[in-house]
């Protein structure tokens, strides 16, 4: 076994998972080490959810095999469960139950004795700020609030692996910033994390590496900055005032394009990837201005994860849903 298997708390080889003619993962192989955060993004269908759902023991696959905690997922799936955290896209709870008997729940069948659940509910209540609404069913509990219970459920038994399946999915901005500094405190206590997410910032904020999957397969990996020098070169982004001239300007835009253009009708935005940006730049102000078209803004930026994501897989991640 190698040094970077023997460090891995994840480990996917080949895995294949058939649903009759569906074929959900396509010989996915994955490598997760201890203590970082693994990124896992891919547009609608890519099968995201099917490996987390097979890494979970929550099904099988059709072939391959994985360890988790250096446990086989298959040979002892039990052994596994004890091991990790889950916090799905939908909030695994009980409304019919307060906050914290639904964490006390969750600890008791972690096999947490009477006293340690209600202790651990405790600190997690006041971590994730829900003291006040602590003794509430949780049917009066919002979208995000709920969020955090989840999340707060996975972390109960304190596991070594936790996968996070869209986990700020519906979050204003600032609940999904708190719920990334959770992540990062358990990563900094050593903590493994896969996620899953359609919020490049929220990879770019947290994966210490990433993988885009499409049909099945790995299509990429690196960390972020590695993905972005891939695709090299910078964007041009455009934006015209009058719905009119959209064509106009979309058709000029793609003679200098290196790559897929994005372009969007109702607020007359543009980006598209260039290789010579000033050149570009040059080019398409003179034609812009030769055709008359009203600009608000125009400029060169460096490319995002977002722009990968688009090269990569032909559109942009909120293209995507829970896949």
């Amino acid at each position: 076994m190698s040094t970077a298997s023997r460090d891995s708390s994840i480990i996917a080889h080949n895995l294949v998972k058939k649903y009759g003619s569906v074929t959900a993962l396509d010989g996915l192989n994955l490598e997760v080490r201890a203590g970082t955060v693994l990124g896992l993004l891919g547009p609608n269908g890519a099968g995201k959810t099917t490996a987390v759902s097979i890494l979970t023991t929550l099904v099988k696959p059709t072939s391959g095999s994985a360890t988790v905690a250096g446990i086989d997922v298959l040979a002892n799936p039990h052994e596994v469960r004890k091991r990790i955290g889950l916090s799905g896209q939908y909030a695994a709870v009980d409304e019919h139950l307060t906050a914290t008997e639904n964490l006390e729940m969750i600890g008791r069948l972690y096999g947490m004795n009477r006293r340690g659940a209600k202790t651990r509910a405790q600190e997690l209540i006041e971590r994730f700020r829900l003291t006040e609404a602590a003794d509430r069913p949780l049917k009066t509990f919002s979208g995000g609030m709920r969020r955090r219970i989840d999340l707060a459920g996975a972390l109960i038994a304190d596991p070594p692996v936790l996968f996070l399946d869209e986990p700020t999915t519906g979050l204003d901005p600032v609940s999904r910033g708190e719920l990334w500094d959770v992540i990062r405190d358990r990563v900094a206590q050593g903590t493994t994390v896969l996620l899953t997410t359609q919020y490049l910032e929220e990879a770019d904020q947290l994966a210490n590496q990433i993988v885009v999957i499409d049909h099945g397969r790995s299509i990429a990996e690196g960390t972020a900055d590695e993905l972005k020098r891939r695709i090299g070169g910078e964007h041009l982004d455009v934006h015209i005032e009058r719905q009119d001239q959209f064509e106009l300007t979309e058709t000029i835009l793609k003679g200098v394009a290196s790559g897929p253009l994005r372009a969007h009708s109702g607020d007359g935005a543009f980006s598209a990837p260039v290789k010579n940006g000033v050149h570009a730049l040059s080019q398409v102000l003179r034609e812009l201005e030769a055709k008359n078209v009203a600009i608000i803004d125009i400029g060169l930026r460096r490319p995002t994860l977002d722009d990968v994501f688009v090269e990569l897989t032909g559109h942009a991640a909120e293209e995507s849903s829970n896949a």
